[in-house]
Formats: structure tokens, sequence, C-alpha cells
């Protein structure tokens, strides 16, 4: 009966002991923050690609169809946020995920790409106003319209203008890139006061180059041949350099291209096909580097729209799965991504997850009560 009523005492003095313990986990640095365009939120994935949950939450600020993640000079995270009617860049805590503030709205209808210039202006495009707009670096006034393609009829338009804008880039001497995808913004007669993309001009996806001091334009990269694995067409998306000094860029109707970051000259194609099937059932988002040059892109079904997250070597282009996984598959398709398309990452700390402490905290009382009820036993024989 003692030797009972000493397991007991026991047990409740190791619960809370072990209670104890699992607060004190080291807290783990996150990797990459995904934002899901029809889940209206940004999710976080560890750097051991573990899911960590929402790092900003369904429609928090208003958060809509998110696309473009960016962190500014001040540490903090500026989201793209909006639709056919309506955009804005949010501004977000870059360490928790708090909602600061609506950083810059004037002109922007469906927003895609933003970064931060050299001149300390923040550069937005809009894509369905076929405009680069620039705003107040710290007070996010707007300021003027640095390029645009609104003006020019659509059947005065040519490949090489801003047809589509999407993701942009500053490179180390000066220069704005910037993705389009062959669209012109249209009225949508199925919605009044939304717009949408028309692509039935025909016009090229391209990479143009932007003179900052002039705001003259010029093609950069020309449409590339269309990746055997999509449905005949490309759609350049995201864009991003290498440690090297190479410039990546997206294509959402698959695969991401390599070129030369002073000539545009194409140097590596590298497949973005996991699906296993011939066209990819899966379109491709944005991509980013970590420090130490690895690089992910996003994919989604395009049937179902759930997500997986690609890994690669950035140096070599060489496909990097995690364990138990092929292709480039770093996580797999799953429902805690839903149609994704930004992604970035960032070195944060972030609590161990509920699901993992508990995990920890099971193990452990299981096998001090074994051990306790085992001299118990042996007590009471």
């Amino acid at each position: 009966m003692n030797s009972r009523l000493s397991l007991l005492t026991s047990t409740i003095a190791l619960s809370v002991s072990i209670g104890s313990i699992s607060f004190s986990i080291p807290k783990a640095d996150a990797a990459l923050l995904v934002g899901n365009t029809r889940g209206d939120n940004v999710v976080i994935y560890d750097d051991a690609g573990n899911f960590r949950g929402d790092f900003i939450a369904p429609g928090a600020g208003g958060l809509l169809d998110p696309d473009d993640l960016t962190f500014g000079p001040d540490g903090n995270l500026y989201v793209s946020s909006g639709s056919g009617s309506s955009g804005e860049i949010l501004r977000y805590n870059g360490k928790t995920g708090a909602f600061i503030d609506t950083f810059a709205t004037g002109g922007l209808i469906r927003p895609y790409g933003s970064a931060f210039g050299p001149d300390g202006k923040l550069y937005v495009s809009s894509f369905l106003t076929d405009q680069i707009l620039r705003f107040d670096g710290k007070t996010g006034a707007f300021l003027d319209v640095f390029a645009s393609a609104k003006e020019i009829p659509s059947s005065d338009r040519k490949s090489g203008q801003l047809n589509g804008p999407n993701d942009l880039l500053f490179t180390g001497d000066g220069r704005l890139l910037v993705t389009t995808q062959g669209s012109v913004a249209i009225a949508d007669p199925t919605k009044p006061g939304s717009f949408k993309a028309d692509f039935s001009g025909g016009f090229a996806s391209q990479i143009l180059s932007y003179d900052l001091s002039t705001g003259q334009s010029s093609v950069f990269v020309d449409q590339p041949t269309p990746s055997p694995d999509s449905f005949g067409f490309v759609s350049f998306l995201g864009l991003a350099t290498n440690p090297q000094g190479d410039l990546f860029a997206s294509d959402f109707a698959n695969d991401i291209r390599r070129y030369d970051l002073s000539s545009g000259a194409a140097k590596q194609t590298i497949s973005t096909n996991y699906t296993g099937v011939v066209p990819s059932t899966s379109f491709i988002g944005n991509l980013t580097f970590d420090p130490n040059g690895t690089l992910y892109s996003v994919g989604f079904d395009q049937t179902t729209n759930q997500g997986a997250i690609l890994r690669y070597d950035g140096f070599s282009g060489a496909p990097l799965p995690s364990a138990g996984n092929s292709s480039a598959i770093y996580v797999p398709t799953n429902k805690a991504l839903k149609r994704p398309i930004g992604i970035t990452y960032t070195a944060i700390k972030i609590p161990e997850s509920e699901a993992v402490v508990g995990t920890v905290a099971i193990g452990l009382l299981s096998g001090l009560l074994l051990k306790r009820r085992d001299r118990a036993s042996s007590a009471i024989e």
C-alpha cells in the first residue's frame, strides 16, 4: 500500500517536473515564411522543414491574397495584399508577425512584387494597372508612377513593355529588374469596379531592366522556350540572386532559370516538376535563398491548390529532397499550403510547437514512470 502511494506521489511530482522541463526546450531557428493566396495567411516552417503554424493569422490586418513577402530595412515584413479591385502593402513585425499598419495604398490594384531601392524608396508592381509605383520608404506616402503601360491601348501594346509586371529586384549596380507575364490589365465585365489580366494579345513574358536615373527600360531576358513540363507557355514570376551573383527566375508554368546577372545570358534550367507527370499538374511560385546559398521555391497542385516546398543546391542547381522524399521535395504536398506564391527566408527564434513539446514530455514521463514501476514492483515482491 505504501509502495502504491509512493508511486502515485512520484507520478505527480514527475508530471510537474516534466511540465517545467517542456517549457525550457530551446527555441528553433525558423527558416521559411510562405504566403498562402487561398488562406489569406503566412505560415512558418522551421529549418528542419517542420510546420510551425501561422506567422500571420488569416486576414490579420486585412490580409487578402498575400503575394510578395519582403523584409524592409527596418526589419519588418512587408506583404503585398489585394484583389482585382484593391491593393495595399501591409506591414508586420518581422519577429512576431504582429500587424503594425497599412503601409502603402495609393493607386495599387493587385500588387505583386515589392522592393526597397538604393534611393530608400519602396517600389511596388501594380499588376492590374500595368505600373510600378513608388512610395516613401519610411512613411509609405505615395510619391509617383515610376513606369507604366497603362496609358497604351491594348491594340498598340508590344512585347518589351510593362505587360503584367510581377516581381522586382535591384541589382548591385542600381538597375531595377522586373518580370512581366505578358498580360494587359482590362476591366472585368463580370465584376464592376474590378480588373483582370488579358493574355489574348500574345505578348512575351520577359525580364525588363530599368535605369533608375532615366526610367528607361530594355529587355534584359527575352521569353525563353516553354518548359517541356509546362502546358506550352512561359510566365516569369520570382527573382532572386545567389551568393555567386547569378540571377534566378521562377517560371509559373514550370522550371527555374538561371542567368548571368551582367549580360542576361542563359546559364541553366532547373526542373521544378515534382509531380512525375508531363505536363506537370503543378504551378510554381516565388523563390528565395538562405545564407548558405540553398535555394527554395514553392509549388501547388492546380486542381486542389495544395502546395509543396522545393529545395535545391543554389550553386549547382541539384535537387535537395528531404529524407523520405524524391525530386526536389523538401516539404511534401499538404493542406497547410494553400496555393502558395510568396516565400522568403528569415532567421528568427520561434518556440517549439505544442506537438513537439508534448511528445518530448510524454516520452520522458513514460520512461521515468516505467523505472518507478519496476522499482515499486520489486519492493512489493
